[in-house]
């Protein structure tokens, strides 16, 4: 089934209906295989997509760009020297100027009250490539990756481990709260969603009949879980906690033990990228217990981590051709 989407914003999941996030996962599926098979839409001939980074990106910039490229927009990409976003000009007037001049932003940045005053200004969709809050484009590759292998999102075991109040676990949070999944945050109890965010999941969870469990015993947690997920135990901008961080996360690293403890030959092992798994980093070498999870498990058969990569570009197409076109 169709939505009409045109003119949406994407913030944050929990502005979705679980059956437009379906939608929008099954249409990044079927952008996916026409891609595979050499056919380009270009549903979006003649449209400019402004690509705004305060923080640098890999996978969200080149999801963007080649999605734009696809389907026929031109990306402007806008960094953090190239704008005076909040600086020299007002995020209301920044926002309003690049409305008149492209049909849609995306925004990676730090804080999320930025990308909602361009939402609220700009007059043109708006997508959230990232904020301290959500991540939702990282949701949906997610999403898509586990349907790809599942065949379903309603009813998979997912446990997320680590850093539990980061935007990767709010944002998973949100998603599998409104997908109706078995989610679980695995993490020191300091660590879990605040509780905010936990009240805001537990509403989405009444109505999909999603199971929602915080716990900080790895056994637990993991225990019959289809999907094994992490992220690095740091996040951008927290460079000076990383020794504390190593000191209280170094117990929930994924590694092969804990792939074993799921007891599900089935599992598969996903991260949103970048992932400390190996010395071949400056930090991973000047802090060689930095890794949350092993090179064993991170190159091993049960990771799906370049899928899910790829994934962001597809999804984001989807985003943008649904709000869009």
């Amino acid at each position: 089934m169709a939505f009409n989407l045109k003119g949406r914003h994407l913030l944050t999941l929990a502005d979705y209906t679980p059956r437009e996030i379906e939608y929008l996962i099954d249409s990044a599926i079927d952008l996916k295989n026409l891609k595979r098979a050499g056919v380009f839409p270009k549903n979006l001939v003649n449209k400019n997509i402004a690509l705004i980074f305060e923080k640098p990106s890999t996978r969200t910039r080149c999801a963007f760009v080649v999605a734009c490229n696809d389907e026929g927009a031109f990306p402007e990409y806008l960094g953090k020297n190239d704008i005076q976003i909040g600086k020299k000009e007002s995020i209301a007037d920044t926002a309003a100027v690049l409305g008149r001049m492209f049909d849609g932003i995306q925004f990676r940045g730090f804080k999320h009250e930025s990308v909602e005053g361009l939402a609220k200004h700009a007059g043109v969709p708006v997508w959230n490539g990232l904020t301290d809050k959500y991540h939702p484009t990282q949701i949906l590759a997610d999403f898509m990756t586990v349907k790809e292998n599942f065949g379903r999102i309603k009813g998979i075991k997912f446990a997320y481990v680590g850093d539990g109040r980061n935007n990767m676990a709010n944002s998973l949070l949100i998603g599998a709260a409104k997908m109706g999944m078995d989610f679980r945050i695995v993490a020191p109890a300091d660590l879990f969603p605040e509780q905010a965010i936990q009240e805001l999941a537990a509403t989405f969870a009444a109505e999909s009949g999603a199971v929602l469990t915080y716990t900080d015993q790895v056994g637990d947690g993991v225990a019959g879980c289809d999907v094994l997920y992490t992220d690095v135990w740091a996040s951008m901008g927290e460079e000076d906690q990383i020794p504390d961080r190593i000191a209280k996360l170094k117990p929930f690293q994924v590694n092969q033990a804990m792939v074993d403890a799921t007891q599900n030959e089935e599992v598969i092992f996903l991260h949103c990228l970048p992932a400390f798994h190996n010395d071949e980093t400056e930090l991973s070498r000047q802090f060689p217990d930095i890794c949350e999870v092993t090179d064993e498990v991170f190159s091993g058969k049960r990771s799906r981590v370049f899928d899910q990569a790829e994934n962001r570009m597809h999804t984001i197409k989807a985003v943008m051709v649904a709000t869009l076109a």
